[in-house]
């Protein structure tokens, strides 16, 4: 068996602002999500069958979760580093068993949504594939549906977990937390955390590949965004194959998922780029 594990920071316990997930900042909690990605992964790591966990550093420039964590185990190899192809799915191929989203947030515009955003905060004021709303969960479970490989538990908070409602049935969620606002949370105990981490890794493995939930679009596929600034349609516009719609609203339709993921990424990189010389 092989798991794929996918992290991001702002869905972690005990985040609630940027300062709390940026590399450098005094106020940087790395160390809180360092420890509980351990606890996902002890469970795991007592199954025989596992032959191969890869981790995926996804947040930000990819460089928060120290190498040393491979030292739990020879089985685990840790994807990290800024840009790479496919970046939160860096290395994830269609012989993976399954893919755990941990850390993970709600989508642009969420209310009670911590942090909310879309791949990148400078960029998205909206992002819909096929006319849904999406989040980072849904646009890389879609990936990891392209290449037919199930989504089995998802770490994060209360918010994402309302708008993944409809996996619910398939998956093992574990809420971290409830946002009261963009930067304000009820934070849940840690021991109560990492008890539902625990309990909840071992009812994923327990499940059958068959039982678990493959998350997918149906060609054509549509990705249609919003930009938060009319610049930056300005430029994203230029991408062949990218059509404007309006003043902020651009539009690329596709048959290949992964052209079209892609291609969010694209825009989501020139956008953050963009941001940051303006």
């Amino acid at each position: 068996m092989k798991i794929y594990i996918s992290v991001d920071m702002e869905g972690a316990g005990g985040i609630s602002t940027w300062k709390d997930v940026t590399f450098g900042d005094p106020h940087y909690k790395y160390k809180e999500v360092e420890e509980q990605l351990r606890w996902l992964l002890e469970p795991i790591l007592e199954y025989e069958r596992v032959e191969k966990i890869t981790i995926s550093d996804s947040h930000s420039m990819g460089d928060n979760i120290p190498y040393s964590i491979t030292e739990m185990d020879e089985r685990i190899e840790l994807i990290s580093g800024f840009p790479r192809k496919r970046y939160m799915m860096a290395g994830l191929e269609s012989d993976y068993d399954r893919v755990i989203f941990f850390g993970y947030h709600s989508g642009v515009g969420a209310l009670g949504g911590l942090m909310d955003h879309t791949y990148s905060n400078t960029t998205f004021h909206n992002v819909w594939i096929n006319g849904l709303r999406m989040n980072e969960a849904l646009i890389n479970a879609a990936y990891a549906g392209y290449l037919g490989v199930p989504i089995a538990m998802i770490v994060g908070d209360e918010a994402l977990k309302r708008e993944v409602e409809d996996f619910l049935d398939k998956i093992v969620y574990v809420s971290t937390k409830e946002g009261l606002g963009r930067f304000s949370s009820r934070f849940y105990s840690k021991k109560r955390i990492k008890r539902e981490i625990q309990e909840g890794v071992k009812r994923a493995m327990k499940k059958e590949r068959n039982e678990l939930r493959i998350y997918s679009f149906e060609p054509p596929v549509e990705l249609k965004v919003e930009t938060n600034k009319t610049e930056f349609a300005d430029a994203l516009e230029l991408i062949p194959g990218v059509e404007r719609i309006n003043g902020r609203t651009l539009k690329f339709v596709h048959d290949d998922y992964s052209v079209v993921f892609d291609t969010l990424l694209l825009m989501a990189s020139i956008g953050s780029m963009m941001g940051r010389m303006i």
